[in-house]
């Protein structure tokens, strides 16, 4: 086998281990989303925490790169601040060495085994079930990730590429400097600090690379996969771009001190790996790697403050800079590469959207009653934010539908629905406001019995209000029969309501003109009760049909 042919199996190799790993993240975030949700719900201002928090999601989603875009996605929406972020981040570069032992794991000669890995687990996609397929995805990915390693072992067999890498590569570039940047450069290319780790632990073994340079290499590589997280920053508010400052600042911190280190210490510190790991330069490399990241974290975890103050002096609020009238709050499309937790922001966005709705609910019940323009300004603008939100979360609940499984394929579709109740609400509100100023500008006065009738019905539908987004926040249904209750009341009321006004035009107590006006704030008022319990049963069915969701089960 000649270089040419080598270099292509390597690089094949290096394209299954990446197919791999991400098949292995992909099934292992869709089987731990859940308690992905539960470790970011406890995100504090404690470092040790945060650092617990950032490792262990990283070895979920085997990707600190996956981990930062996503912090900086949290950052950007206002959920995270950047002292949190800080600790997570840290956390991520301890959670990403895993990757690195399991690649080692190959020099255990456990290969045969762990390919077969990948049959199990495509045998397994084959289920109905969902749990089983996720496993399968898992083995699956496991492996390909040594399916990858074999193949890149092998074009070092014979084909005299170790010879070639070094006699013609990496003797010509001994000097650490230059290695940390081809280390940085590299996995800047490939964007994966663990693809590429993974590359150098396999020359490593073949005898490519000596340990030494490899040491510097992977040094680099740290730097390097921060350009995942820079990139990512582009577009961003100031303190999701500090966020990627911090996370190149942590890396390239650490590297100036290790590398200062193992230049002065290169000797020893070969002897010491060789002492504790004999003949294995494979687990050397791939311990030295978890060393790195860990002691880092501890020298810089009491500078946590200190990192947040330099990134926001170096990159500076500007003043002219004004943040934009509408935007989401909690949603940002950096999420998508953490659909778990894009679902769970999506949530939150239609909470603060069902708040603002609910505010101008009651406004415009106000505003009826006074027949006053007073809270005209701020209805029209919530209402413009209320579809704003409505279109651009549908927009998005669009894209994270094709990356979720089949739990997280109910909730979507069931925020389509409350979305859609919710907007129309808010129109139900615009109306109501707009009725108002209509009779106002007529001289047009409801008598003081449909006043108190009105104001009654008003009264059961923000009950209705309160207990529907209790329902849909908090995923209880407790309430739901109240609920329903509210809703028939609500319906009865329409019926008697309008009965009264008909006869009180008999009794000539009430003007024909205000009929319209009448009919149109009782009808409206039993539709916002409708869409109401819609957005209160959506927790048991999509649809937010009662019928359906008594015989199914909570999302």
């Amino acid at each position: 086998m000649d270089i040419f042919n080598a270099i292509l199996i390597l690089l094949a190799g290096c394209g299954v281990f990446i197919a791999g790993m991400n098949m292995l993240s992909d099934g292992l975030e869709h089987s731990a989303g859940g308690g992905m949700k539960k470790l970011l719900g406890k995100i504090s201002n404690n470092r040790f925490a945060g650092v617990g928090i950032g490792a262990a999601v990283t070895g979920i989603i085997q990707s600190s790169s996956a981990t930062s875009v996503m912090v900086i996605g949290l950052v950007n929406a206002g959920v995270m601040t950047l002292t949190q972020a800080t600790a997570i981040i840290m956390g991520a570069n301890i959670g990403t060495t895993v990757t690195g032992i399991l690649v080692s794991l190959k020099s255990l000669n456990i290969s045969l085994y762990m390919t077969l890995l990948a049959f199990i687990g495509v045998m397994m996609t084959f289920f109905k079930k969902e749990r089983i397929k996720q496993i399968g995805g898992i083995l699956c990915g496991l492996g390909l990730i040594f399916v990858g390693l074999d193949l890149m072992s092998s074009a070092f067999g014979g084909s005299g590429l170790e010879q070639f890498f070094q006699e013609k590569v990496f003797s010509n570039i001994k000097f650490p400097l230059l290695l940390i940047f081809c280390g940085m450069a590299f996995t800047a290319l490939i964007q994966s600090s663990s693809a590429a780790t993974g590359l150098f632990i396999v020359m490593v073994g073949a005898g490519a690379l000596e340990l030494e340079s490899a040491l510097f290499l992977v040094l680099g590589s740290n730097i390097g996969t921060c350009i995942t997280a820079v990139l990512a920053a582009l577009g961003t508010g100031v303190n999701a771009k500090r966020a990627a400052l911090i996370h190149l600042t942590f890396n390239v911190i650490g590297t100036i001190l290790f590398t200062i280190f193992l230049w002065i210490f290169t000797d020893p510190i070969i002897k010491l790996f060789d002492k504790i790991l004999p003949g294995n330069p494979q687990m050397q490399l791939a311990w030295f790697h978890v060393i790195f990241n860990v002691t880092t974290t501890i020298i810089l975890l009491p500078f946590v403050k200190q990192l947040v103050q330099f990134a926001s002096i170096v990159i500076q609020e500007k003043k002219a800079e004004e943040t934009p009238a509408r935007h989401l709050k909690y949603v940002d499309e950096r999420l998508l590469k953490a659909p778990s937790i894009a679902v769970m922001q999506v949530k939150k966005e239609i909470e603060c959207m069902a708040d603002t709705v609910r505010n101008n609910l009651e406004k415009s019940f106000e505003a009826l009653r006074l027949q006053s323009d007073k809270y005209g300004a701020e209805l029209y603008e919530n209402e413009e934010m209320i579809d704003f939100t409505n279109n651009a979360v549908n927009k998005y609940l669009i894209r994270l539908s094709a990356l979720v499984d089949t739990k997280d394929e109910k909730k979507i579709g069931a925020y389509f629905h409350v979305l859609n109740d919710l907007e129309r609400i808010g129109d139900h509100a615009e109306n109501f406001y707009e009725i108002g100023t209509q009779m106002k500008k007529q001289d047009l006065v409801f008598s003081e019995t449909a006043i108190s009738e009105i104001q009654e019905m008003q009264n059961k539908v923000l009950r209705m209000f309160e207990i529907a987004e209790e329902a849909f926040d908090n995923m209880k249904t407790d309430r739901l029969s109240e609920l329903t209750a509210l809703e028939n009341e609500v319906d009865g009321m329409k019926r008697s309501l309008s009965a009264n006004h008909v006869a009180r035009l008999s009794e000539g107590t009430c003007k024909v003109e205000l009929s319209a006006y009448f009919f149109s704030t009782v009808s409206g008022l039993e539709r916002v009760a409708d869409h109401l319990v819609n957005v209160g049963y959506s927790i048991l069915n999509p649809t937010g049909s009662q019928s359906i969701a008594k015989q199914e089960g909570s999302l």
